[in-house]
Order: C-alpha cells, then structure tokens, then sequence
C-alpha cells in the first residue's frame, strides 16, 4: 500500500509538473509572438492612419516626444493641431510641418499646467475640425533630477502643476476630442506614459504617480470605447533623448524623439499598451527581472539611489543649464 501512495504521489507531482512547464512554455510563446508581432510585423505593414480622421492633435508639440509624434503623423498623411506653451515655437514648428510635409497646422498656444480655466478656450479653437487622433504627450517632472518628496522646489506651486499638467490634460483631452470619435465610429487616443509608471518609483513619487494615472486611465477607457471604434493606446517609453532627459546622447539603449516615435506609431493596431519600440520592451522586461518592485523599495535600494542622485546632481545641473541656454 505505501509503495502505491508514493507511486501516486509522485505521479500527481509530476503532472503537476507538467502543465506547470507547459503553462510558462506557452506564456513565453506567446509573449514572444505578441513582441514580434508588435515591433517587427508592424515595421512591414503599417496600419493607414489617415483612416480614423483628418487631423491629428498633439499636445506639448514643440519639442521632444511631441514634436517628433507631430512631424511623423504630417508624414503620414495628416493635418496637425499643435497645442503648446510658447507661440514662438509653435509657429516655427508650424512652419516647419507645412514646408516639409505639406500638410495643414493649427495651433493653440496654452499653459496646460494652469488647469481647468484653459479647456473651454481650446474646445473653442477645435470646433469644426474632424479629429481623428489625439496625442496626450504634455508632461512634466517636478524637478530636473532624482529627489524625495519634501526636497522638491516651491512644492505647492510645483506640485499642482505636474499634476494638472501630467494628469488633468490626459482626461480632459479626452473628455473634449473623444465624443466626435464616437460620434464618426473610429479615433485613436495616444497617451504617453512612462517606463517610471511600471513600478513605484522612489525619488520620482509625484511623477511615477502620476504616470501610472496615464497608464490605467488610458487601458480601463480602451475597454469602455473599444466596441464604439475607438483605439486607446497607451505607450510607456524608457530613457528618449529630450528637453526632459537634458538631451543625454542616443545610444543603444537610448532613442531619440524621432526614431521613437516612428517605432511607436506602427505599433499603432497592433498593440494597445506598448514600451514604443524593441529596446525599450527588453529594458522593462530586463528590469522587471533584476530589478523588481520588493527591491526598488527597499531602503538600502533607496539610500544607494539618493548616494547616486548626490553624486551626479553637479552634471544634471550642468546639463540643465545647456539645455536653458539652448532654448532660451
């Protein structure tokens, strides 16, 4: 009898084995097919983006991620609303998009980190327009570089800012844009995330916060409207050579805003939640390995990243101040 209880034990354990391996080998699989599919399929076949309207809105289109989703999507066949902060630059890079890709511009000059008062301006401006793509890029951190909550600069004022800027704008685009989609059957809202949204980010709070609204906002509200025609995609990008990253220099590991928002537009149909391209998906696949969220948290983890912070705070501030002289 003992012999047939081990028999049958190890029996179950190894079936228990089995579909333990066969769950993770299909789960691998198909995460591999899904990335394929994403990232390489689509640089083959594009999905027409001039199919869901004939103007796209960008919001903080004049420099970085938003400037280079603006140029790419006039590439592409479309007329461009540019919504920005400063009207200089929005008429250069009006200019610009109508010079090299023939297409039409508009633009809104607004301060999103000022809040509600500016929509209804905006709404104004927008009427009459067929949207057919919205991209939520407009963003900001609370300070130039890593720091803990209560060291942040003018913290009531800087604050409130990222969050109208980071937050509100998201939702109340959406809520201005995404009934004419609804109405025509078909849109596409791109809200850009963050890899700082994947896990709790320690010297980033307000920040990693307020990404992760982008992240869950963006996905629950895909669910809601994707039987009405609507496209909600969410990307998440890793480190992209920007005003905000103080310009550091392209590298395998770091896109610039141009090559990456080409790599995330075809992602467009393919995907609704994307890192944007290749090597930002095998960095958070790689951190989420080595570096997971029980880590990141802990405070020895903590106080190695503010010894680090400390120790490269004299170049970001360098840096930062390239950046202003630049642009200024």
């Amino acid at each position: 009898m003992g012999d047939i209880s081990e028999c049958s034990c190890s029996l179950v354990l190894c079936c228990i084995g089995f579909v333990t391996v066969v769950y993770f080998l299909l789960r691998w699989s198909w995460q591999c097919w899904y990335g394929f599919k994403a990232y390489m399929i689509s640089e083959i076949w594009q999905t027409d983006l001039r199919t869901y309207g004939q103007w796209a809105v960008v919001t903080g289109a004049t420099s970085g991620i938003g400037r280079a989703y603006a140029e790419e999507l006039a590439k592409r066949g479309l007329n461009i609303v540019l919504i920005s902060r400063s009207e200089e630059k929005l008429r250069r890079v009006a200019k610009e998009i109508e010079s090299q890709c023939k297409r039409q511009t508009h633009v809104i000059q607004t301060d999103f980190t000022e809040g509600h008062s500016i929509y209804p301006v905006i709404a104004q401006q927008l009427a009459g327009l067929e949207i057919g793509i919205l991209v939520n890029n407009v963003g900001m951190n609370y300070i130039g570089f890593l720091a803990n909550f209560l060291d942040v600069p003018d913290p009531d004022q800087r604050i409130t800012q990222v969050i109208n800027c980071n937050m509100l704008s998201v939702t109340q685009m959406s809520r201005l844009i995404l009934p004419g989609m609804v109405k025509r059957g078909k849109g596409l809202i791109i809200n850009i995330s963050s890899e700082a949204a994947s896990q709790p980010q320690p010297m980033l709070s307000v920040y990693s916060a307020t990404k992760i609204f982008v992240t869950y906002f963006s996905r629950s509200l895909d669910a809601e409207y994707r039987s009405r025609g609507i496209t909600v995609q969410c990307v998440a990008p890793f480190v992209v050579s920007t005003n905000m990253t103080h310009n550091i220099p392209v590298n395998a590991l770091v896109k610039s805003a141009a090559s990456f928002a080409r790599d995330a537009l075809n992602t467009v149909g393919y995907t609704t939640y994307t890192s944007g391209c290749l090597t930002h998906a095998l960095q958070h696949i790689a951190l989420s390995l080595f570096f997971p969220g029980w880590l990141r948290l802990s405070s020895f983890c903590v106080q190695c990243m503010a010894k680090f912070a400390r120790s490269i705070e004299p170049k970001v501030r360098e840096r930062m101040a390239q950046t202003n002289n630049k642009h200024g």
